[in-house]
């Protein structure tokens, strides 16, 4: 919710006190995911004592190509990179993990087993699949601050927003919110939907060390995959058609194959999801408290859904993506509370608000507009704490069993149908339907039976009572007595949910409205957003003191430190981090090299154990010492993986690693084990992303897949 102050003299202030901020004099070149249209302003200095060789014009500009125009938003949540200037692009493999999986089939299983397009009618297109490209970023902060009341900025956020729609035409325009909402800036989009699947390596490789290695290093991960984006013949975004042709961009990045080494400068350009560097003490105690439900409620659906995966492939190629997708959280949230124990992350934000508030008390005018931010925010925090925490247990336990999910997906085909038409009919129904065709696809009754179980069985254990859900059938009407075992035979013997079948007979039937919605799923769903509802009252009024506590104390904090480069916590805009190539030491007597090699590959190989099974094509290519010119130049081994002190978070994953001239060295793919608190305070010392070389990717794509033709089209550096 944007909370907008309507005291116009505090709006002026605010704005001047931002602006301020932002004349920068001093920046970390290591930490920092930083505004694009700032560097100019900010960063100009520090890029250059950095390493970097261009200017910050040739990184963003709007005026003619530059970085920025070869880097795209993959999908809803990674980074992508223009490789050719035919649209190629290269992300990780986790990224396009999901769709490969949704393209693959038992026949033609290209998640497991690898793919390359050896020609262009073989690239397969990915329905659903876009990619975006940022064109342009627009601070319209003063502008608002101009306006007298919040009726009059919302009128002009419309007109402005109106106007460069008009301006850029076939480009989407949104605005969105900085520094907790103290700046605004208008964006403008273009977004291709015509996207294909060009090649990955197999997922032994793709995603080698599964969650073991996850958030870890060492690490020796060929974490990338392959995309194309079409167009129409006029070059403009279009739906998937046999007409469209590969894209012509703007700009596509140049390759280097001279490897790094020690000290190397480094950047990366990307799309960083959502980092916490301005909340409180008090948020961040609540935060720890909500991700240790979700870890605790989700191993045991991992646990069930690990051993049906290992049991049978067939499971393991429906559900990989459903595991992966889950467990990466479940993995980060672990670090992380491990590290704010080990690094006293809470400790150190509390020192850090005691001298925050000594520096508002001296000065009335700062107690005036700073001095109630953190009591509002730790009342906010206070009053939300336990619906939160009811909220989460809810949406994590019951809600995450997949039968309730077909009803929610269901239930929303429904409801976008009659929203265009009230008066649908029978044939409307059943063809909201095909929104589960997916669902379906990937799914196994019998693993969600179990997973239902042990679900409702957590969540009555774990639940205040007051939560425990309401008359879910003739005879389990008492949630706290019921047999949840028999309670579940029931739900998907009577379910037309359980599958396809049964929901086409449910809704081919003269009495389908009635058969949905007493479906024992429907009421189970209800029964579950009935509770929800309980809890949001509670919630709703938390939010305007803690948007108003929020805005007044990012505002304070920008006030206390002006003179000093600050940057705005993530928020899925393309930001710059820039820093170099370093080693790191996480404890006493241990060391870490930045780099890894193709050796330690074969030293973690276990035949026994699914993450860590080499191809044997890679093992013939080892054993041969075929390398190509992919081999370092100084050992002639190949180089793996290599670390930075970038400052990264999720959403980067996929993201271009580019030298001090801005050519491709690497992709992005994961944080360091021992910097998990990282989204909340950056860790010099310890913080490291880990990259897959540029290297090993050519190596994998020419070597063991045999694509020469993806080789020839990219541009390398001299």
């Amino acid at each position: 919710m944007t909370i907008f102050v309507e005291n116009f003299k505090y709006m002026k202030k605010i704005f001047t006190v931002i602006a301020a901020a932002l004349v920068a004099f001093t920046a970390a070149a290591d930490e920092g995911m930083w505004l694009l249209p700032l560097l100019q302003k900010m960063n100009k200095k520090d890029l250059r004592e950095a390493g970097c060789k261009l200017s910050p014009d040739e990184i963003y500009s709007i005026n003619h190509s530059s970085l920025k125009d070869a880097i795209i938003q993959f999908g809803g949540g990674c980074t992508g990179e223009i490789i050719s200037d035919e649209g190629l692009i290269v992300t990780n493999h986790h990224c396009g993990y999901s769709n490969i999986q949704t393209l693959s089939t038992p026949e033609h299983n290209y998640l497991m087993d690898g793919y390359f397009a050896l020609t262009r009618d073989k690239e397969i297109p990915c329905p659903g699949l876009s990619v975006t490209f940022l064109r342009e970023m627009t601070d319209i902060t003063d502008i608002l601050a101009r306006e007298a009341d919040n009726a009059a900025r919302e009128a002009k956020v419309k007109e402005l927003v109106k106007s460069a729609r008009d301006a850029n035409p076939l480009c989407e325009v949104i605005t969105e919110d900085f520094y907790n909402d103290n700046v605004k800036y208008l964006i403008v989009y273009k977004v291709y939907k015509d996207v294909r699947f060009v090649g990955a390596p197999p997922a032994s490789v793709g995603k080698y060390g599964g969650e073991t290695d996850n958030w870890m290093w060492p690490r020796h991960t060929g974490d990338f995959s392959m995309f194309r984006v079409y167009a129409s013949p006029d070059n403009e975004p279009a739906e998937y058609s046999e007409e469209n042709i590969p894209m012509r961009p703007l700009r596509h990045l140049k390759i280097s194959l001279k490897g790094v080494k020690e000290n190397d400068y480094s950047m990366i350009l990307g799309y960083p999801g959502r980092t916490q560097r301005f909340q409180t003490a008090a948020q961040l105690e609540q935060m720890v408290k909500e991700n240790r439900v979700r870890i605790d409620v989700r191993t045991v659906r991992q646990d069930l859904m690990w051993d049906a995966m290992c049991s049978d492939p067939d499971v393991q190629l429906m559900y990989a993506s459903k595991y992966a997708s889950s467990a990466n959280g479940w993995k980060k949230w672990q670090g992380e509370e491990l590290a704010f124990k080990k690094l006293d992350i809470i400790g150190r934000e509390k020192a850090k608000e005691a001298a925050f508030m000594d520096w508002v008390n001296q000065d009335p005018a700062r107690v005036e507009t700073y001095g109630g931010a953190l009591e509002k925010i730790e009342g906010a925090v206070e009053g939300a704490s336990e619906p939160t925490l009811a909220l989460t247990l809810l949406t994590e336990a019951p809600f995450r069993i997949e039968l309730v999910s077909a009803v929610s997906r269901y239930g929303n085909a429904i409801n976008s149908v009659l929203r265009g038409n009230p008066d649908a009919g029978q044939d409307e129904f059943v063809n909201a339907a095909k929104s589960l065709e997916g669902f379906y696809r990937d799914y196994v009754e019998d693993l969600d039976r179990k997973e239902a179980v042990a679900l409702l069985s957590y969540y009555r254990d774990k639940a205040d009572k007051s939560m425990y859900l309401d008359s879910l059938g003739v005879g389990f009407e008492d949630f706290a007595s019921m047999d949840i075992q028999a309670y579940v035979d029931y739900l998907f013997d009577g379910s037309a949910f359980s599958s396809s079948e049964k929901l086409g007979a449910a809704l081919e039937a003269e009495d389908y409205k009635e058969r949905i919605m007493k479906d024992p799923a429907n009421i189970l769903y209800n029964a579950i957003i009935a509770k929800a509802m309980i809890l949001y009252p509670a919630l709703y009024k938390t939010q305007t003191p803690l948007a108003e506590g929020s805005k007044a104390f990012a505002a304070g904090l920008l006030d206390w430190e002006k003179g000093k480069a600050s940057y705005p916590d993530a928020n899925f805009t393309m930001r710059l981090t820039y820093g170099h190539v370093l080693p790191y030491s996480p404890k006493d007597a241990v060391y870490y090299q930045y780099f890894t090699t193709l050796e330690g590959v074969m030293e973690k190989e276990d035949p026994t154990n699914p993450e860590f099974i080499v191809p044997a094509k890679l093992k013939e290519l080892y054993e041969a010492r075929d390398y190509g010119h992919y081999a370092d130049s100084k050992d002639g081994k190949i180089h793996t993986c290599f670390l930075t002190n970038n400052d990264i978070t999720g959403g980067n994953s996929g993201s271009p690693v580019l030298n001090a001239k801005g050519e491709l060295i690497g992709l992005a793919f994961d944080g360091n084990w021992e910097s998990m608190s990282s989204d909340v305070m950056f860790e010099p010392d310890l913080q490291r992303c880990i990259c897959v070389d540029i290297r090993y990717v050519l190596f994998l794509v020419e070597k063991l897949g045999g694509a020469s033709n993806i080789i020839a089209e990219l541009d390398f550096a001299k």
